[in-house]
């Protein structure tokens, strides 16, 4: 399966964390907002570090823009925590471990991690008004260009 951009973003509910509280999150319930998903292979790793970083130390764009952000990769609330307190995300990061959400969005890779680093921008309808899904490398949408296709939508 595969979302396009037009498409109805698939629903979905994971375990996830925000600093140091757990909960889940259900795409849903930020219907009436705009949404950043990005998809990215693994916590600690150099390269989603790096991309990670720049969606931190570049957070206000996101606020200017009022869009949330989420990231999303197979490992587990635990690993996601201790990666936040490392490097002080102020966005969630969900775990989706038996890789439902990463199938439903068509992002799932190759190899022990399998996620391709992707991002998908939802309108405050849920429609999906972008996507890129990098094949293969460290290549993803940088953040101020993230934030002018939020501003767009």
């Amino acid at each position: 399966m595969s979302v396009d951009v037009g498409d109805q973003a698939p629903d979905f509910t994971l375990p996830g964390v925000a600093g140091n509280e757990r909960r889940d999150y259900t795409l849903s319930e930020y219907r009436g907002r705009k949404v950043v998903l990005a998809f990215y292979p693994g916590d600690f790793t150099p390269g989603c570090t790096k991309q990670m970083c720049q969606y931190r130390d570049s957070f206000e764009e996101f606020q200017g823009v009022e869009a949330v952000l989420l990231g999303i990769s197979p490992q587990d609330v635990d690993s996601h925590e201790r990666w936040i307190e490392k490097k002080e995300f102020p966005f969630p990061l969900l775990a989706d471990t038996e890789k439902t959400v990463i199938d439903a969005y068509g992002v799932r890779g190759f190899g022990p991690i399998a996620v391709k680093r992707s991002t998908f921008v939802i309108d405050a309808s849920g429609i999906v008004r972008h996507k890129r899904v990098a094949s293969i490398g460290i290549t993803w949408d940088k953040p101020g260009a993230l934030a002018k296709i939020v501003a767009g939508i």
